[in-house]
């Protein structure tokens, strides 16, 4: 399974996808720390509801990341330390969700990567003929995320990068590190950014 270089951050690689994929900007770690790099496995769930959260630990794949789509239901904590216990269990990779998580300093000394709209202590109802989704295609923002396309996040958020053109933006994102590698190295020696990006 091709996966991205997770020292890569997520702002060298928007830039070398063509400035395509942001998640929205409100979606952050729980801990700068925290990076992911991994396959998405889309998952759409009711506002308020997390059932299809607890479905979708188990439909998922071993080093798959849950992208969760909860229908602009914010004031809610889909996700605290029992589902991320689960997860870990189940070898997933995070978690990243268009909605609330709590439980949040206990997810954080768990260490598994989780990108979240806010944090939130509301609880959540589980809703058997509540509609949701595994595994189909979601949308966040102005992002679409299908299962499989690569997920890279870090403390500068999230881009989702199309499964098919994985490879090309891992070779992208490469040099655009090594040349601003260089660029730092000039500016050290004197150099101005005026006259690096040629600016006029």
């Amino acid at each position: 399974m091709t996966t991205i270089d997770v020292s890569l951050n997520s702002a060298t690689v928007h830039e070398a996808a063509g400035r395509i994929g942001a998640l929205p900007s409100a979606i952050k770690p729980l801990d700068t720390a925290m990076r992911l790099a991994a396959p998405a496995f889309p998952v759409r769930t009711p506002p308020g509801d997390n059932l299809w959260l607890h479905r979708a630990v188990y439909a998922a794949s071993p080093g798959e990341v849950l992208v969760v789509d909860a229908g602009w239901g914010f004031e809610y904590g889909y996700w605290g330390e029992i589902l991320a216990e689960a997860a870990i269990a189940r070898g997933l990779a995070g978690l990243v969700i268009h909605g609330g998580v709590r439980d949040s300093r206990r997810l954080v000394e768990l260490g598994m990567p989780v990108f979240a709209e806010r944090v939130c202590v509301s609880g959540t109802v589980k809703d058997p003929a509540g509609p949701g989704a595994l595994g189909e295609a979601i949308t966040i923002g102005n992002a679409s995320i299908r299962r499989g396309d690569l997920i890279v996040a870090d403390a500068d958020g999230v881009v989702c990068i199309p499964s098919d053109r994985a490879d090309d933006i891992r070779a992208l994102s490469a040099q655009r590190e090594r040349a601003e590698t260089e660029y730092i190295r000039r500016i050290r020696d004197g150099e101005t950014t005026v006259a690096i990006y040629k600016l006029p």
